[in-house]
């Protein structure tokens, strides 16, 4: 993806880019060093294909699928007794995070990085997600209700091994 910097004397702090027609435009102070533009630049980069990303989803109605999915681990596994408010895709989580519950609020955001995985890695981490909601941390308890889906371990180590490749 082609970047162009625009320097500002004028601009002190504030960093900002947008893409226009393809081009990611990136506005910087004017006396940064060229290692700080090549963070920036990485900065933009990644922004701009979350974005990318983010569109795709919701164009595919990803999200509904996730949850219809959700549904069915939930049946299948747990009797449909848990509940949530919200299950969703997120494009910003960090290299090592899946899936990510919030208890209180009953959220759950599954990487779409997941996507491109098997169904049956997928389909274990929306289940691990799931156990949260039951039991909020990873204690016997937890490990016990997870072993529930049969290819936990399968999919436990492939996750592990895209961790190493990462």
């Amino acid at each position: 993806m082609e970047v162009t910097l625009i320097r500002s004397r004028r601009r002190k702090k504030t960093i900002s880019a947008r893409e226009v027609g393809g081009i990611i435009q990136i506005y910087l102070p004017a006396g940064l060093s060229p290692d700080e533009e090549l963070r920036y630049v990485q900065w933009a980069k990644k922004r701009v294909e979350s974005v990318r990303r983010k569109k795709e989803l919701k164009a595919r109605n990803a999200d509904e699928e996730l949850e219809q999915r959700a549904r069915e681990l939930n049946k299948r596994y747990f009797a449909s007794e848990l509940s949530w408010s919200q299950i969703g895709y997120t494009t910003e989580q960090n290299a090592c995070t899946f899936g990510i519950c919030n208890t209180k609020t009953k959220t759950i955001r599954i990487s779409d990085r997941l996507l491109k995985m098997p169904t049956f890695v997928h389909d274990y981490v929306v289940m691990h997600e799931l156990a949260h909601l039951k039991v909020p941390r990873h204690g016997p308890d937890f490990w016990k209700l997870v072993g529930r889906y049969p290819k936990t371990e399968r999919a436990r180590g492939y996750l592990m091994a895209v961790g190493m490749s990462d």
